[in-house]
């Protein structure tokens, strides 16, 4: 795994006795001598790269790897602890964040964005996230800033004790700008087929608690890139107690080991991940027809850093609710006996729960309203 990809175009020499005749009797010249590294591919860089990686993957090994790196291909056995598996794939990228990742030059934490948003949606179907792979393209190869983004990710299936058990770096010159990649990652979890989480149970009455994010995650970049702009050089020097741009950069929440710890004592109906579309576009797929969540404005607080961005380019409730999580990461359906039980074990976890809803029926209103 881990190895350059091979994009270069193939180089024709043309003896030109063709179109002149007269001179088919010419001993052409030699042409110069053009290596791969030349062309712009650095496999050398490649193969140093993966030997940086090797360690970090490593850490992430767990019970059902049966070979990772290095071959053509990663294998996997899942364990016998399931009865029934049905196996649950999931894959996204980082999206542009990554635009301030390359201005601010923080390339350490967007890997753990990389493996969150594919995990975070393995999970809502109540599936364990088993392995990752990851796809990291670029136009030159730059060592370091690869080894932080890989670690990265590497961190992230660590937290989420998810293997990463390859992947593909591509070195292709002319693809992409000077110190800019992109990133995709592939994920592959389990679940016993008599506990997938579908929604079907969910009724009117049941509760819908929210998880915290820890700040926008990977959605809504291209309006928060925005409204930097527009704030020029008048940035605020914190936000929620962190550096600007970190507060602004701070990865997504990984939910996969507290979560699936309430799953194992809790009778949880539904999960959602709020990514794009936010809480109007995400809940709704999770929720039966005819049913609608009915939430609260004001129920969990507003952070400093999603005022600052409602403020700056004075955006609406509405499109404050569709286009970023706007402070809820995760949101979990459960029925109202067991809400508080749920929501004190998420807590105990880490996590940030609030009470921030119910499902009723759907009439003529939207799948989701906050009021």
């Amino acid at each position: 795994m881990w190895v350059n990809s091979i994009e270069c175009q193939r180089l024709q020499h043309e003896d030109d006795s063709s179109l002149h005749p007269s001179k088919s009797m010419t001993i052409p010249n030699t042409p110069t001598p053009i290596s791969y590294k030349d062309a712009g591919v650095d496999i050398d860089a490649g193969d140093a790269l993966i030997e940086r990686i090797k360690p970090l993957a490593k850490k992430t090994m767990r019970e059902g790897v049966l070979a990772g790196i290095g071959g053509f291909g990663a294998m996997f056995e899942v364990s016998k602890k399931f009865k029934e598996p049905v196996l649950v794939s999931g894959t996204d990228g980082v999206g542009t964040k990554l635009k301030l990742a390359f201005e601010w030059q923080m390339h350490d934490t967007v890997g753990i964005d990389l493996v969150a948003m594919s995990v975070n949606d393995v999970l809502v179907q109540g599936a364990e996230p088993l392995f990752f792979l990851d796809y990291f393209a670029c136009g030159k190869l730059d060592i370091d800033v690869a080894s932080a983004v890989v670690g990265g990710i590497a961190k992230g299936c660590e937290l989420s004790n998810c293997a990463l058990i390859g992947g593909e770096t591509a070195e292709m010159p002319g693809m992409y700008p000077a110190g800019e990649y992109d990133l995709a990652g592939f994920c592959v979890g389990a679940v016993e087929k008599s506990k997938i989480l579908a929604g079907k149970d969910v009724k009117p009455g049941d509760v819908v608690l929210g998880l915290a994010s820890s700040g926008v995650h990977s959605n809504g970049f291209s309006l928060v890139r925005k409204c930097i702009e527009r704030a020029g050089s008048d940035l605020p020097e914190t936000l929620d107690g962190k550096p600007f741009k970190q507060a602004v950069m701070e990865p997504t929440r990984l939910y996969v080991k507290n979560v699936l710890a309430a799953l194992a004592v809790h009778p949880i109906k539904a999960l959602a991940h709020i990514t794009g579309g936010g809480l109007l576009e995400n809940i709704p797929r999770v929720l039966p027809e005819g049913t609608a969540a009915h939430l609260v404005k004001g129920s969990w607080p507003q952070t400093e850093l999603f005022a600052w961005l409602q403020k700056t380019a004075a955006i609406s409730d509405i499109e404050m609710n569709r286009t970023f999580n706007n402070g809820i990461g995760m949101v979990v359906v459960i029925d109202s006996a067991n809400a508080e039980a749920t929501a004190n074990t998420l807590r105990d976890a880490g996590e940030a729960v609030f009470q921030i809803g119910v499902i009723g029926a759907k009439g003529k209103a939207a799948s989701v309203t906050v009021a």
